[in-house]
């Protein structure tokens, strides 16, 4: 009897897979033909009906469709997850035609395939990738393992990263702009792994006590580093396709446009650790080479009123600074470099003088800590609300005390000056090295050698190095290097060792925790009035300031290992001398 052939009016046209098939002798028609109106009333690709049946092994067909279609065949298990290339091809496109970006070498892009006569997906992939395709067949059961290993790579590794963090709550968090809500990463920024993960990333740097968190996107790696104790080190390396959602998360949460990639943007949020606490967060994107680099200052305004003991002046020091601050008029500059705690030190000394019969107005850039009963503007160069015009409008309204973050030209340095020649009291910031060169860093800017010296009372300049934990232990160094640290010869009398970090839990073995100042506090004497107004330079302020018994920053510094709060490298790392 002969065999029954399918009736080609009534059976749907095969696809290219079973014609190959069948063409070879490895299907008849009438199998082809059954699996083809079952991949059909089953809904799913005849690859998966043909496995599925037991007709071949998915090796055996990958071997077939290689010799067949003349592609090359690979191994899958050769290739890790982390080295595949990211976000070459879409995601959905991926998962929906079942391929995998191998490599990418100029314009040329191997693709892991399982059905090489599925033509449609490797269109698809050219037209979005713009680039040559070329085909790699491997087994279809290999590839569904990988292709589901990459769909739950990021949330899997995400949740293995922040375990099982509870939601934290931040103050007013808010959705993106109406303009932005169009931005196709809107949708991804409630993604629940995601909002998990930054919860406990921010929660681990406020028990970390870090400063800062940097979010770095690179090409094959993702990193998050913490800044504690002004060291920055890797904290967690999470998936590289979580990037673009994170920052839109962090974007949303800081009222930034999540679909502004191009630019820099700079916003804040407020994080409530507790009912009794919040801390606010300040936010900088910027965009680099594989995506937008996010880092989050955190400021924690209890570090303004927790007093001026505990930043670490010595007495006379703070004496000094005491007698400067409660003038009727002048003004108090602080300097140092970024991260040095000039921002602390100003709050502190503005938390002692805020009483309810001060008027204190600060013009910042832009204003960190939240200080109640002080009037905090925010500089904002593009509306026009310049430190010049913010100075300006404080002494139309009645101040007793202005604070300026930071004089940057002539224009802000002049009007400064002027106001504490007029019966303010004006605090600043400047960055230079030392406190003597801050008077010739005004010099410089073109400000008046007589304004300089009829209005600057004291400067401090300061530094932070980190404070040795409890687990400190004495150490042994030479004679000849403490006297090349600075230490003078009759300092060495044997009654003080110096200390060293060891390590332990409480400082997670890294010998040190905290960070305490280190000051250079110099009043402005007459003495140093005349070589301001003779035009002198740093160096001649600088001996005179000796003279006058004023530690310089390395000498404060020595003072601090001596007392055992900090180690001798420590100083050196952070004074010149």
């Amino acid at each position: 009897m002969a065999a029954v052939q399918p009736n080609p009016a009534s059976s749907p046209p095969l696809p290219g897979l079973a014609r190959a098939l069948m063409q070879a002798g490895r299907l008849t028609p009438v199998q082809a033909d059954a699996l083809q109106k079952k991949s059909q009333s089953d809904k799913q690709p005849f690859i998966d009906t043909l496995l599925a049946s037991g007709s071949i092994s998915p090796r055996d067909l990958a071997g077939f469709c290689s010799e067949t279609f003349a592609y090359p065949m690979m191994d899958l298990a050769a290739f890790s997850i982390e080295l595949l290339p990211q976000k070459i091809i879409d995601p959905k496109l991926m998962m929906t035609q079942r391929v995998v970006a191998l490599s990418k070498r100029g314009n040329k892009m191997a693709v892991a395939i399982s059905d090489p006569t599925n033509t449609q997906a490797l269109d698809q992939i050219k037209f979005q990738t713009e680039s040559s395709v070329e085909p790699v067949i491997v087994p279809h059961d290999s590839l569904l393992h990988l292709l589901a290993a990459l769909g739950r790579s990021a949330e899997q590794s995400l949740n293995e990263i922040s375990g099982e963090q509870e939601d934290i709550q931040f103050a007013e968090e808010q959705e993106a702009p109406a303009e932005t809500a169009a931005d196709p990463g809107a949708s991804d920024v409630e993604d629940a792994p995601i909002v998990r993960f930054l919860n406990k990333m921010l929660m681990d740097a406020v028990n970390l006590g870090a400063s800062d968190l940097h979010f770095e996107p690179f090409e094959k790696f993702y990193r998050i580093r913490f800044r504690v104790d002004g060291v920055l080190t890797e904290h967690a390396q999470p998936p590289v396709s979580i990037k673009d959602k994170l920052v839109s998360r962090i974007k949303v949460l800081a009222k930034l446009d999540i679909s502004e990639k191009r630019v820099p943007q700079d916003g804040r949020m407020r994080l409530i650790v507790s009912p009794t606490k919040t801390i606010d967060l300040r936010v900088s994107t910027l965009p680099t080479l594989f995506g937008e680099k996010t880092v989050m200052r955190i400021l924690d305004a209890t570090q303004a009123q927790m007093g001026i003991d505990s930043l670490g002046y010595d007495p006379d020091q703070k004496q000094l600074l005491m007698d400067a601050i409660h003038r009727p008029y002048g003004m108090v500059l602080v300097t140092g470099p970024t991260g040095s705690g000039k921002t602390v030190s100003l709050y502190t000394c503005l938390n002692i003088l805020n009483k309810p019969g001060i008027n204190i107005s600060t013009a910042e850039d832009p204003a960190e800590i939240n200080l109640p009963g002080v009037n905090q503007v925010n500089v904002n160069d593009k509306a026009g609300l310049t430190f010049p015009i913010a100075l300006k409008a404080f002494l139309r309204q009645d101040p007793d005390i202005i604070m300026v973050g930071e004089i940057r030209d002539l224009e802000t340095g002049d009007i400064a000056i002027k106001a504490a020649q007029t019966g303010h009291m004006v605090f600043s910031t400047l960055h230079t090295n030392d406190a003597p060169s801050t008077l010739t860093r005004l010099m410089n800017m073109g400000v008046a050698p007589f304004n300089i010296a009829s209005s600057v009372i004291l400067i401090t300049a300061q530094r932070l190095a980190r404070r040795l934990c409890t687990c400190k232990q004495p150490v042994d160094i030479s004679r000849e290097l403490l006297l090349k640290a600075g230490f003078k010869d009759e300092e060495l009398d044997g009654s003080w060792k110096p200390y060293g970090p060891v390590g332990c839990e409480r400082c997670n073995g890294g010998g040190y925790k905290g960070r305490v100042g280190i000051y250079q506090i110099m009043p402005i004497t007459p003495a140093i009035e005349a070589i301001i107004l003779a035009h002198g330079n740093s160096m001649q302020i600088a001996e005179q300031s000796e003279k006058e018994g004023i530690k310089s920053l390395r000498q404060s510094g020595l003072v601090k290992v001596k007392n055992g709060l900090t180690s001798l490298e420590e100083v050196l790392g952070c004074t010149n001398e």
